[in-house]
């Protein structure tokens, strides 16, 4: 990797084609989402050593309990499990790990990993690494909103208070700056329903790989891409 580069400090991807990729192989659609959270695992080591500070990836939407049951159910188990594994390789590369989502729609057993691996792993100085599991862009809108309406009620906020900046505060990403880039895998280009709010600026880059492809090289192309990209924010630069 060009040791110039300018590295995004917040990455965020839509982990997409786990089923496809194994369907193409002649496997199960559940092989797939297997070999999808072993590159995660993959991605996360190489993410921090290219100077990336933050990574966000989408791993189940609050869309996603549309599917087939027995792969919903495959899905949690792998989540439990990963939830598990996640502690020990946090610990080795000194992630601090957090899940975006309404946690209350899990059971309750994933509940509890929850809170243990972000208890043990939030003073850990390395990759910050946020999961969006029951997550979707408008509930988390929805869900912030009433916890500013609780606070207006209360008299704790008042209306003027009232700006991007507080509403942010709501979030479920509070604290967390936003994505300066958004990869997507399989050749989608949409964001369904992720990070809404905070996608406002960022850069989008798509490719065609399945995410259980998706290896340091495809990371790094994204990177460069994300380096012929002229930022203006709304307003103008010198090209």
């Amino acid at each position: 990797m060009d040791d110039k580069l300018n590295v995004p400090k917040h990455v965020a991807i839509i982990l997409d084609g786990n089923g496809r990729w194994a369907k193409a192989k002649g496997m199960p659609r559940n092989y797939g989402h297997v070999q999808g959270a072993k590159t995660v695992e993959v991605i996360c080591e190489e993410a921090y050593r290219m100077g990336i500070q933050y990574l966000t990836v989408y791993a189940f939407s609050t869309e996603n309990w549309n599917r087939p049951r027995d792969e919903v159910a495959a899905l949690m188990k792998l989540l439990r499990n990963y939830m598990e594994n996640c502690i020990k390789t946090a610990e080795k590369n000194h992630m601090c790990v957090r899940v975006l989502g309404d946690k209350t729609g899990l059971d309750e057993d994933i509940r509890t990993r929850i809170e243990e691996l972000e208890k043990a792993t939030r003073n850990n100085d390395g990759l910050h690494f946020q999961i969006a599991i029951n997550y979707g862009g408008r509930d988390e809108i929805v869900r912030a909103t009433r916890k500013m309406a609780r606070k207006l009620q209360s008299g704790e906020l008042q209306v003027e208070d009232i700006d991007d900046k507080s509403l942010g505060d709501f979030l479920d990403t509070a604290g967390i700056p936003d994505p300066d880039l958004l990869i997507r895998t399989c050749n989608e280009q949409r964001i369904s329903n992720f990070l809404l709010w905070q996608l406002a600026y960022t850069e989008f880059y798509f490719t065609p790989v399945a995410w259980p492809d998706f290896t340091k090289e495809e990371l790094i192309r994204a990177v460069e891409a994300y380096n012929h990209r002229n930022r203006k924010y709304g307003g103008l630069k010198e090209e």
